[in-house]
């Protein structure tokens, strides 16, 4: 057994490093899960356009569905990390035995309930009668390799949670490139379109699961996958825990999904398959924002839950002020990178030069505000690392219903392009809110921790 990082020992700014760059650009290259299908579908000659609309409808139920592998991955892993960070390796054990358990059980409950009721699903969100044969085509493909990626993304968790962000960026990096790959085989070499697409990204996600679980079975990890000792209480915790990063992406999802049916409303017949589009491609974008800054503040909550088991606070301490440089630095990189690289971006989904147009100054407005959004992550993540998701959940959901109300408000008086402004209204209030409380909880939190008796 190799330890790649010792997470109780190693200099604290060194193991942020080790654990955050991969984590990172693991998440960094899992965008182009999404972003690879859309530019290639944006592509395919005479209906790139609308096939890139379809598509765009299907986003974000497929990451909703995707939540659940948080609602487990993220929901277990800091208990496993506190687990092993008290020494109590038997509990870490139990914990891993539960969450695989959960994966396979959450994916075929999911296919089952959701199958069935596609057609509304997708007319509800914000498919049009043109657009919704793409979606279906996308929509149900992906949906068949739902316990893929449920594994590949939930599972990973515990690899990275160990100390192995290495092995976790791997898995992840391999599915990529393969659905690099095989996305033009499929879409166009077969002539499959849309299908060819969604069927890439699945057998991806199968090479991407395969590794992870060869991995976790493995004798080089300190807790492996075991069967047998499931328990109802600690399901009950894992889904407690799980809960706000689970209901973090639901909402986002929602968001989207509600984004996407208000502008089919306010843009008409005329506009609204074209701004569905072009909000297809500002989503995209942000997922190159969002996705690696989850990574950084994602990933190194391991560092935060081990050492807060191991009442190591000023570890803590300085991990998280680590972890919030970083952030910061990525979301102000992203900034300067919207504006400049933004044009060159759109150009990989559309030659359109309207929508491009629309596409550009829609990415500019959307990113007014990421530079706090670093801190919000960080803030919302570190609580949820170390088991206080009572303040994380709120916190999550202030920014939430800030977007929410924007979102509804903008349109009624400036019509469907000033939705997109929702974003960056979001992005302002909702950090400083989660920075006022973290200053006024977090310090007393960990002085707690410290006095507490193991």
């Amino acid at each position: 057994m190799v330890i790649e990082n010792d997470l109780g020992k190693d200099n604290v700014w060194q193991l942020v490093w080790r654990i955050a760059i991969p984590s990172m650009l693991g998440q960094f290259v899992s965008v182009l899960y999404s972003i690879v299908d859309r530019m290639y579908i944006g592509n395919i000659p005479e209906v790139g356009n609308l096939a890139l609309a379809g598509v765009g409808v299907c986003g974000p139920i497929v990451t909703m569905v995707g939540s659940a592998a948080f609602l487990v991955g993220i929901g277990g892993s800091p208990l496993m990390s506190i687990s092993m960070g008290e020494g109590n390796m038997e509990k870490a054990k139990k914990i891993l035995a539960n969450c695989f358990m959960m994966i396979c059980v959450l994916s075929v409950l999911l296919v089952a309930i959701i199958l069935p009721l596609r057609r509304p699903m997708l007319m509800l969100f914000g498919a049009s009668d043109v657009t919704y044969p793409y979606a279906n085509s996308y929509f149900t493909t992906y949906l068949c390799g739902t316990l893929f990626a449920l594994i590949a993304n939930g599972m990973n968790q515990f690899v990275i949670c160990q100390g192995f962000a290495k092995v976790g960026m791997k898995s992840v990096v391999l599915g990529a490139a393969l659905n690099i790959i095989l996305d033009p085989i499929f879409i166009f070499g077969f002539n499959m379109g849309v299908t060819g697409g969604a069927l890439a990204t699945v057998i991806s996600q199968m090479a991407s699961a395969a590794y992870v679980l060869r991995f976790l079975f493995s004798y080089f990890v300190p807790v492996r996958i075991t069967f047998g000792g499931y328990d109802i209480k600690i399901i009950a915790k894992i889904i407690a825990m799980g809960f706000t990063p689970f209901i973090i992406i639901a909402m986002d999802n929602l968001m989207i999904i509600v984004m996407n049916t208000l502008l089919q409303k306010y843009g008409g017949a005329e506009n609204g398959d074209m701004l569905i589009t072009c909000a297809t491609i500002v989503q995209s974008f942000m997922l190159v924002v969002t996705m690696p800054l989850g990574g950084i503040s994602g990933g190194t909550q391991t560092i935060l839950g081990y050492n807060y088991g191991a009442r190591q606070t000023e570890r803590v301490r300085k991990a998280q002020k680590y972890i919030m440089v970083m952030c910061m630095g990525y979301t102000a990189i992203m900034f300067v990178m919207a504006r400049l690289a933004g044009p060159l971006f759109v150009r990989l989904f559309t030659q359109d030069p309207v929508l491009a147009d629309k596409a550009v100054w829609a990415i500019g407005v959307c990113t007014l505000a990421i530079i706090p959004l670093g801190l919000q992550y960080e803030v919302v993540d570190g609580f949820t690392a170390i088991g206080k998701v009572k303040i994380s959940l709120p916190l999550s959901f202030w920014r939430k219903f800030v977007y929410f109300v924007a979102i509804f408000v903008l349109p009624v008086k400036w019509g469907a392009e000033a939705i997109f402004y929702a974003e960056p209204i979001s992005d302002i209030f909702a950090p400083i809110v989660s920075i006022l409380i973290y200053f006024l909880t977090m310090n007393k939190i960990l002085e707690n921790r410290e006095k507490s008796v193991s």
